[in-house]
């Protein structure tokens, strides 16, 4: 019996039709899976099961935040989670588990499902690719993000035109013939 226990749903004994469970996913949760993405956050994940005689069907619902570090200035931020899925469970042997993502296959002697692994999946997978400051600026507000670092960044990304013109000064003339041809491209 660990700490993931208090994130399993007995489903043995349950009558016919739909049950819900609402499970809190915060820091204590994410110390759990070594090189996460995700160390701190605050996530409820409402699921509602519908007992049926062959399979069970979850719905799940996610809402919270995770905190991220800024892609552009480096500062930690807050993203929220939104996230609606289903995952069917089915009762088989070992040999029938090749249906789906999002079909968990469980023994048949089984009386509970554990959904530790799936709840950290799915909040993993809510968070966008680009992790960046909520950008308030498209409504007329300040951009959120460090103004020191974007300064910085700018300067390190913007050449001077100067600097281009002597670069190309100093090209190799073999490499300058070369350039042509890319350029009449």
């Amino acid at each position: 019996m660990g700490w993931t226990t208090k994130y399993s749903i007995e489903f043995k004994g349950l009558k016919e039709g739909l049950h819900d469970y609402t499970f809190e996913v915060d820091n204590k949760f994410f110390e759990h899976f070594p090189e996460s993405l995700v160390e701190v956050g605050a996530v409820t994940v409402n699921v509602q099961l519908e007992k049926r005689s062959s399979f069970l069907k979850l719905k799940l619902q996610f809402s919270g935040w995770v905190e991220l570090t800024c892609d552009n200035c480096l500062d930690n931020y807050q993203q929220t989670v939104e996230l609606e899925t289903e995952q069917f469970v089915k009762f088989g042997e070992e040999t029938e588990f090749e249906e789906g993502d999002n079909v968990i296959w469980v023994l048949p002697e089984e009386h509970a499902i554990n959904l530790t692994q799936v709840i950290y999946e799915y909040t993993i997978l809510s968070i966008p690719i680009r992790h960046v400051h909520p950008n308030p600026s498209a409504d007329g507000g300040e951009n959120s993000c460090n103004p020191e670092m974007l300064e910085k960044l700018n300067e390190y990304t913007h050449f001077d035109e100067e600097e281009e013109t002597k670069e190309e000064e100093d090209i190799d003339p073999r490499w300058a013939a070369l350039k042509k041809l890319k350029n009449n491209n």
